[in-house]
């Protein structure tokens, strides 16, 4: 009788890039352990339902989308948001401010991917850390009585925060992206889609129509199970101009093709100018220029322009990140440039006054 072959193991197929797989803290438990109170609950129903009404014309407001390109220094976004809070209560006739908090970093190739990411600007990737500090400070913002918005990149990360947020936004990486699409059919505030980074309008046109849609997709549920999501579609989406590759994209010529292709597209003619990246010649210092732009067609009668949108810190200029907190000044971006406190408050103060006049 003939001894039976050794047995070989067979090769593996799977998961042979994958250097690690770390659970995370399921949503639910997440926001048990930070959960909502009445202040800032008020704070989001009331911004959202704000939001709703300039997007669609009853509320004759300007909203202003201001603050910095990411959140680094809790402490320092907890600074600027006292700062803002205050400001924006003597604007409020005329300008309906909502503080900018980016915790994610969309990179176009590599770089620091912001705050729920890595919030140790180490590499470290305590993502469940990441979380924890986004939902405090947005927490802690919203009770202030200001509303935030932030760009969603990851599907999963609404779960955990989206809650807390008065205006979403996809970034002009992934407005293409029938995932963030999707995402957006389902989110609970209104959403903007920036344009594509070519500078393309049609992109972001295609993603409004796609989120109107009710979708039905995989993701995760509050304990954190793998499900099929199933939404209604999101009615509030708006466009976001932020230039691309071919430059900026503000002037009326511009406004009056936005316009035309949301008409078109059987969408309501709203539009947001990012006063920034390509629009900006991704230089802070020109951002000024923009807004006055903008400001000025708004001020003439055009009333498809419904927002303006700054990336602005405590202090200008942008600087590299690092893990050393030692090495940072406070206040400053580690991410795109930003322009300083004194001159957000100026524009601010000065589009109050150019819409009263």
């Amino acid at each position: 009788m003939n001894a039976a072959a050794p047995s070989v193991a067979a090769p593996a197929t799977g998961n042979l890039r994958i250097r690690s797989l770390e659970p995370l803290v399921p949503p639910a438990r997440l926001c048990n352990l930070l959960p909502l109170g009445p202040e800032a609950t008020a704070t989001i129903v009331a911004g959202r339902r704000a939001v709703e009404q300039v997007l669609s014309g009853d509320d004759p407001r300007l909203m202003a989308i201001v603050g910095p390109c990411s959140i680094h220094d809790v402490e320092a976004a907890r600074d600027y948001a006292f700062r803002l809070k205050a400001l924006a209560d003597g604007l409020a006739d005329r300008l309906l401010v909502i503080m900018r908090v980016y915790f994610e970093k969309p990179r176009t190739t590599v770089g620091w991917k912001g705050l729920i990411n890595d919030p140790h600007i180490d590499d470290t990737f305590d993502v469940a850390t990441g979380l924890r500090l986004a939902r405090s400070l947005l927490i802690e913002i919203a009770a202030l009585g200001l509303p935030t918005a932030t760009e969603f990149l990851e599907p999963i990360t609404p779960q955990y925060i989206a809650d807390t947020i008065v205006l979403g936004a996809i970034g002009a990486r992934t407005t293409e992206s029938p995932t963030h699409r999707q995402m957006a059919s389902g989110l609970s505030m209104p959403v903007g889609f920036k344009n594509s980074t070519d500078g393309s309008l049609q992109a972001a046109i295609d993603a409004m129509q796609a989120a109107k849609t009710p979708h039905s997709f995989l993701g995760i549920d509050n304990d954190g199970g793998t499900c099929v999501v199933s939404t209604t579609g999101n009615p509030w989406g708006v466009l976001m101009l932020r230039g691309g590759r071919s430059g900026s994209n503000y002037s009326p010529e511009v406004m009056l093709e936005a316009r035309t292709k949301l008409e078109k597209a059987g969408l309501p003619p709203r539009i947001i100018v990012d006063c920034s990246h390509a629009n900006s010649g991704k230089d802070h210092t020109r951002q000024a220029a923009v807004w006055r732009d903008v400001l000025e067609q708004r001020a003439a009668g055009d009333r498809s322009i419904v927002g303006l949108m700054l990336e602005s810190n405590i202090h200008a200029g942008g600087q590299p990140a690092s893990a050393d907190r030692s090495q940072l000044a406070y206040g400053v971006s580690i991410t795109d440039a930003c322009i300083g406190w004194e001159e957000t408050e100026a524009l601010l103060r000065e589009a109050h006054g150019r819409l009263g006049s």
